[in-house]
């Protein structure tokens, strides 16, 4: 562990790389943050951690020059700042990396690495190509990748384009790196060579900012964490003097046990009924029962075939074979129109691209899966606006107007609107794939309540989840994927991490030999 002013070289940083001294940021009448100090070391990753609307964004958005401070001062190396634009900032060696990439996927590797940059030229004043793709390379062979310069950036997959926004800093000679959820889409294996990557950037001093909600991502690779609560800040301490309980206190004020409630459940008849569905090459033979007020959990590794077989059941990808029965008829489900008529609703994984309209505005897309239902003669009465002024209040989606884009919202308001978007098909079945991902504590919490709410109102629950906490919490039940099959079922106190996560890799546990199902409801 490192301690502030110590670089990797052993020697003493007499000041942060930057820091920030009492900033508030106002936004018309409201507060976003207030009197809050912040700084970074040479050759340290510092975690920032909040719920959404903490001021996490907002406060390196400063630091970034997007906004300026309406009172304190920003400090680069030692010196006080002003930036007004992120290209200042990039020039005293700051870059922002954003949740959402800001790569242009038309273009190659190389040429991402110099938009908004100065451009070798040939001496007839062309641009220097072959000088470009060099450069690519020698900062991509620093990280340790191995990726085509000249490939273009819709083609990669999401880890290897976030090691080109790295890489894109890099050619800008940063010094402090500021990563907001740059885990957020992917896998475990993707986020692991993204660890290595941020240790060799530190190993020779650069700074790391991250952001990020998952919080056992933090304590592996952050030197400091600072914490931020309605805009203020609350505390910044070593990570080896905290742990998940302390921060998530910290974070919510509350304690870690109390953000999951599951009230006592007594599921009622089958509503919904799976039969040997069947995809190919994705999934093969699945049966399951889901019954009325029972949440049923969904685990497997990434890849396992869980979503495949959700967008199966709400006909996005139409099986091949099987059956599926609502409330104890065959039904054949072949579009996601024909899965709502059936009382089926999905809220998808990547709400952004999938769930929501993101320049329509929150009310549009709460009313957006009824609008046939609501509408006359081509226009939306008032009660559209009755209608998601009722899901807004129930649902606490807050952060905005009504009338705003929905993009405005933080990214747990967002996972409200896309479940009240649901809810107000009046479902009897949801298929929750992934609903708390990249969602902070807080609104976990909420959504928690939520499904227990609607559980106990005898709605019928299919939570898919890569928390494996969350599933064991929530659910009544527990299926396990693997490899497209079901490998696992338990109930009750069977459902334990270690069976479930034997069933989903294939392992060894008791008697059972490695690949057979392990099933606690025989």
């Amino acid at each position: 562990m490192r301690e502030p002013g110590e670089t990797h070289a052993g020697g003493a940083a007499a000041v942060p790389f930057f820091r920030l001294d009492g900033v508030t940021k106002r936004f018309g009448g409201v507060v976003a943050v207030e009197d809050v100090v912040f700084d970074l070391w040479p050759g340290e990753v510092h975690a920032l951690v909040g719920e959404n609307g903490a001021g996490k964004s907002t406060l390196m958005k400063i630091v970034d020059g997007l906004y300026g401070p309406d009172e304190g001062m920003l400090e680069v190396g030692g010196e006080a700042v002003s930036f007004s634009s992120p290209r200042e900032a990039e020039a005293a060696g700051i870059a922002m990396i954003p949740q959402e990439l800001d790569l242009f996927p038309e273009l190659s590797v190389a040429e991402n690495l110099f938009v908004g940059r100065k451009r070798p030229r040939t001496r007839w004043g062309g641009l220097d190509w072959e000088a470009m793709q060099g450069e690519a390379r020698t900062r991509l062979d620093a990280l340790g990748v191995d990726l085509d310069a000249t490939s273009t950036v819709k083609r990669l997959s999401a880890a290897n384009q976030q090691i080109v926004a790295i890489a894109r800093a890099l050619v800008g000679e940063a010094r402090a790196v500021i990563m907001d959820e740059p885990t957020s889409s992917l896998t475990e294996r993707e986020a692991s060579q993204l660890f290595g990557i941020i240790e060799d950037l530190t190993a020779e001093g650069v700074g790391v900012v991250y952001i990020s909600h998952r919080l056992e991502e933090v304590f592996e690779i952050s030197d400091r964490i600072t914490v931020l609560r309605d805009g203020h800040h609350i505390e910044t301490a070593s990570a080896s003097d905290l742990d998940v309980e302390n921060l998530v206190r910290l974070m919510v004020g509350r304690p870690l046990h109390e953000l999951f409630t599951r009230s006592a459940s007594s599921p009622g008849e089958v509503a919904l009924e799976v039969r040997g569905l069947t995809r190919d090459g994705e999934f093969e033979d699945v049966s399951f029962t889901l019954r009325r007020g029972e949440i049923l959990g969904l685990a497997g590794l990434v890849g396992a075939g869980r979503t495949e077989l959700a967008q199966s059941v709400f006909g996005i990808r139409p099986a091949e074979s099987g059956e599926i029965l609502v409330g104890g008829q065959e039904v054949r489900v072949r579009s996601p129109q024909g899965a709502m008529e059936k009382g089926i609703f999905y809220v998808p994984e990547e709400r952004r691209s999938q769930g929501l309209v993101l320049p329509f505005s929150i009310k549009n897309n709460i009313t957006l899966s009824i609008l046939e239902r609501i509408s006359r003669f081509g226009f939306l009465p008032r009660s559209e606006r009755q209608t998601a002024e009722g899901f807004a209040k129930e649902l606490s989606i807050r952060g905005a107007k009504l009338s705003d884009p929905v993009g405005r919202l933080s990214g747990g308001n967002q996972q409200k609107v896309v479940v009240a978007k649901a809810l107000a098909r009046e479902p009897g079945v949801l298929l929750l794939d992934e609903p708390t991902r990249g969602v902070d504590v807080g609104a976990k919490s909420e959504i928690y309540r939520l499904m227990d709410d609607l559980a106990k109102e005898g709605k019928a629950i299919l939570l898919i989840s890569s928390e494996l906490e969350e599933v064991l919490s929530m659910a009544d039940r527990v299926l396990v994927m693997r490899e497209g099959c079901i490998s696992g079922e338990f109930g009750g106190g069977e459902a334990t991490q270690e069976n479930v996560m034997t069933a989903a890799t294939g392992g060894r546990s008791g008697a059972d030999g490695p690949g057979e199902k392990v099933s606690g409801n025989e």
